[in-house]
């Protein structure tokens, strides 16, 4: 800080990398000192550290926001460290009183109080204040509809962009992006991530003004139909604030009202039930919601687990999906849910494992939905799918995938199969087999777990250690 320059203030970004309808930063802009805008790098969270694809994700992102607070006048510091510890020292070698953040779902603990600084927190992960939606008795909610029901219709609508953001004369040391080692080293699976993806506010603006003129119309029935591009594609973009859930929010209801618009502002409801979840139980990544599932006894099962990772299960669409996720970092949701109800019943993996994995290798990975999810898809979380019903991925995949689009792109050994047998090529006569090339065994493994088998496994396991008498449904 230059001699008789006002004391600067701080703006701690988080999970809210944008300028645009960013309430902390448009906060401190109006304070009218000079603004240092801060990304803190935190130290491993044990289980939950930063995964590879989060890591890739996370240097463009910062690289674009970057490059953004440049052409507005402001320099982006970058340390890494304990958070609060980080903004603490920085606020004490700049002389800031104030710290400006948009709160983020994940609890983080703030001590600037104890040094006599004011720490200001906004919303701005979520359309919501996790801690201001309560029941009428003033208690949580725990299943979905309630809470939908009761934040339908709130959020304030959404902030520019500055027209400029002041910058102290001295501008504080701040750590290279490239010394960080966010980038994968050997082997670079990125290519296929930065082929699907472009990190950064303007590519996420771009994406959203494209599903908005485009596939929102479709999407009440377009999202469950992997093979055609009928999805927002913006989960990593909001998982890491480029775009904010309530300037989708509000662009969604200035269209005329139909059940294709309200199906994806659902979509934005469920996010902020993941966040709010997570908010209220700092467990939901570590322990079951439902505590009579801490107990059941989940198989060890390391080769099947190696075998679902890989997309090597012999059941396409579980294939496909699995797939998908390594070559892109994303994977589309209704899949998500087949290859984790099979992860977690066909095989009785815990669930556990099955999120690590997605921590790992999702560009959109969430600690409260990549949790909530696990946790829905198994059954031992609030407002579950119940345990005893489970997928048949045959089914789903020819229901879903229809034409075979999906399965046919990411599994391309089954290409030439007919599409009577591609979602179950082990039914397929060894002459149809032969005709499109296909030797299970050899070319394609054949299915790792017999699903009738699987299945009844898991209702038996359930059964005895969880569901009493309870009945079975059929697979779905």
């Amino acid at each position: 800080m230059g001699m008789g320059e006002a004391a600067p203030t701080i703006v701690w970004f988080r999970q809210d990398l944008r300028l645009l309808d960013n309430r902390a930063l448009s906060a401190a802009v109006a304070e009218r000192r000079p603004v240092v805008p801060l990304y803190v790098l935190p130290a491993d969270r044990g289980g939950w550290a930063m995964g590879g694809a989060s890591r890739w994700w996370l240097h463009h992102s910062l690289a674009s926001l970057s490059a953004s607070l440049e052409s507005n006048g402001a320099g982006l510091v970058l340390r890494r460290g304990e958070p609060a510890r980080v903004v603490e020292e920085l606020a004490a070698e700049c002389g800031a009183a104030t710290v400006h953040a948009n709160v983020c779902p994940e609890p983080l603990a703030a001590r600037l109080q104890a040094a006599g600084r004011e720490l200001v927190r906004h919303r701005g992960f979520t359309l919501f204040d996790p801690d201001v939606i309560k029941t009428r008795a003033g208690g949580t909610y725990g299943t979905f509809t309630p809470f939908a029901n009761a934040v339908l219709g709130a959020g304030d609508p959404p902030l520019p962009e500055p027209d400029a953001i002041p910058s102290p004369s001295i501008q504080p040391r701040s750590e290279a992006l490239a010394d960080w080692d966010l980038l994968p080293s050997h082997p670079d699976w990125s290519p296929g991530l930065s082929a699907t993806f472009t990190p950064g506010e303007p590519s996420a603006r771009a994406q959203g003004r494209a599903f908005l003129r485009g596939a929102v119309r479709n999407y009440d029935t377009g999202r469950n139909l992997p093979g055609q591009n009928l999805t927002s594609m913006l989960s990593p973009h909001l998982h890491w604030g480029e775009i904010s859930a309530a300037s989708l929010w509000h662009a969604v209801h200035r269209r005329p009202p139909d059940r294709a618009a309200q199906t994806f502002a659902n979509e934005l409801i469920w996010r902020d039930f993941a966040a709010y979840l997570l908010w209220h139980n700092p467990t939901l990544p570590d322990r079951p919601l439902r505590q009579e599932f801490e107990n059941l006894p989940w198989r060890h099962d390391p080769a099947g687990l190696r075998a679902w990772q890989r997309g090597q299960t012999g059941i396409p669409i579980v294939d496909a999906g699995m797939r998908q996720l390594w070559q892109t970092g994303w994977m589309h949701n209704r899949v998500r849910m087949v290859v984790a109800s099979f992860l977690v019943k066909h095989l009785l993996v815990h669930w556990r494992l099955g999120a690590q994995w997605f921590w790992d290798t999702l560009v959109d990975a969430d600690l409260g939905a990549n949790s909530m999810n696990w946790q829905w898809a198994a059954g031992t979380g609030i407002d579950s799918q119940p345990f005893f019903r489970i997928f048949n991925p045959v089914t789903q995949g020819e229901k879903f995938d229809a034409d075979g689009a999906y399965v046919r792109r990411f599994v391309p050994e089954l290409a030439r199969l007919p599409g009577k047998f591609l979602h179950a090529p082990w039914l397929a006569p060894p002459l149809v087999l032969a005709e499109a090339g296909v030797l299970l065994g050899r070319t394609y493994p054949v299915p790792i777990v017999d699903l009738a088998a699987g299945r009844t496994r898991a209702l038996e396991v359930w059964r005895h250690t969880v569901g009493g008498g309870a009945t079975a449904s059929a697979n779905a």
